[in-house]
Parts: C-alpha cells; sequence; structure tokens
C-alpha cells in the first residue's frame, strides 16, 4: 500500500523531531503555526506548503529533500544533516 506525500513527509518530520527530542508545540512556535496546526500536517490531513516545509527543515537541522524521501531513500542518506 503506498502512502500520500503528505502522509510521508508528516512521518519523516515526526521521525526527526522524535530524534531532536522536540515536541510539536516546540516545533509549530519555530515555524509560526499553532500546535493544532502542525498536529494535522504530521498526520498528512493538511500538507505542508512549501514555506512551512523550508522553515520545518531548517528548524530540525535537515535537508528539505530528506524530508520528502520514502524510508528506503533515507535509510541510504546520512540523515539529511546540513553541514554548514
Amino acid at each position: 500500500m503506498s502512502t500520500t506525500p503528505s502522509v510521508r513527509v508528516g512521518a519523516n518530520v515526526r521521525a526527526e523531531m522524535a530524534r531532536k527530542g522536540m515536541t510539536q508545540t516546540q516545533l509549530a512556535g519555530q515555524i509560526g503555526i499553532t500546535q493544532a496546526q502542525i498536529s494535522k500536517r504530521l498526520s498528512g490531513q493538511i500538507a505542508f506548503d512549501v514555506n512551512e516545509l523550508v522553515a520545518v527543515a531548517a528548524a530540525l537541522d535537515v535537508t528539505l529533500p530528506y524530508l520528502t524521501m520514502d524510508a528506503t531513500e533515507r535509510g541510504t542518506t546520512e540523515a539529511g544533516v546540513v553541514t554548514r
């Protein structure tokens, strides 16, 4: 069964949040939306818009493509960590 892009992105964001110990409230505050709005995006009910997704990638210190990859692609990538 195939997942929608919104569900896949939400799952990737949740996984990175868990890895970094970040709450929904913390991420929502960093990207300028409410906790209720982030919850709907993480579940895939509503898609992140491009500006939100760019802000999420920055807040989680990962690349934008990393957040859009499926699990098999992510498994072969160096955690999508941005090096500066």
